[in-house]
């Protein structure tokens, strides 16, 4: 069977391959003559702000119960009522050989720490809250997570203004905000509380708030 040449796909099959390719390669010329150089600005990612600050509390006062008053003693009449006058005591003889040591001294009583004190008594921090904030670091973990709150201490100033205890009330769980705000208290320095003008020891509140902010 004879096919027209004029429509002989496989006769023209190599010219339009040919063809094709040709022009593929010409447009791929113009658009590197038209766009010689691409170029691209780089996009920065917004990083979040960390935002510390520190909260006072205001220090209530805790009252104190008074103990209840001791029972007196109620004396009691003897049943026996044939009581010799005359007691006599049996001669007794000392070993002074074997006097035992005096007992030891008596352990130190406790200073009594005032459980509430006017404002203006009360420990201050030398330097005032920019001083804690010289000393809190936000934790990478905390900070990664996105987690934020406040931290609340207690800390018993001694009456040189140092630091003797530090307790956390209420904290952020095990990410590390909690670790952060007592390290930053352990560095402070207080004036010390101040009762009948002698310095005492008292504790002190502080609300330490972690927070992040784009």
């Amino acid at each position: 069977m004879r096919v027209n040449p004029k429509v002989d796909m496989k006769r023209k099959s190599r010219k339009i391959l040919e063809l094709a390719v040709a022009i593929s390669i010409a447009l791929h010329i113009l658009i590197f003559i038209l766009y010689p150089k691409f170029e691209f600005k780089p996009i920065e990612a917004a990083q979040p702000t960390v935002l510390v600050k520190v909260d006072e509390i205001e220090q209530t006062e805790q009252v104190r119960r008074p103990p209840p008053p001791n029972v007196p003693a109620v004396p009691i009449e003897s049943e026996d009522e044939d009581i010799a006058e005359d007691v006599t005591i049996d001669e007794t003889t000392f070993d002074f050989a074997e006097v035992p040591p005096p007992p030891p001294p008596p352990p130190e009583e406790e200073e009594e720490i005032p459980p509430f004190l006017p404002l203006e008594d009360q420990p201050k921090i030398i330097g005032g809250y920019a001083e804690l904030r010289k000393y809190l670091k936000y934790p990478e973990v905390a900070l990664k997570a996105g987690i934020q709150g406040v931290v609340y201490i207690r800390a018993l100033i001694g009456k040189d203004g140092l630091p003797e205890e530090i307790k956390v009330e209420k904290g952020l769980g095990n990410v590390g905000l909690n670790e952060a705000a007592v390290e930053a208290v352990e560095h402070l320095k207080f004036t010390p509380a101040m009762q009948r003008n002698k310095p005492v020891k008292f504790w002190f509140a502080i609300a330490i708030r972690f927070q992040l902010t784009d």
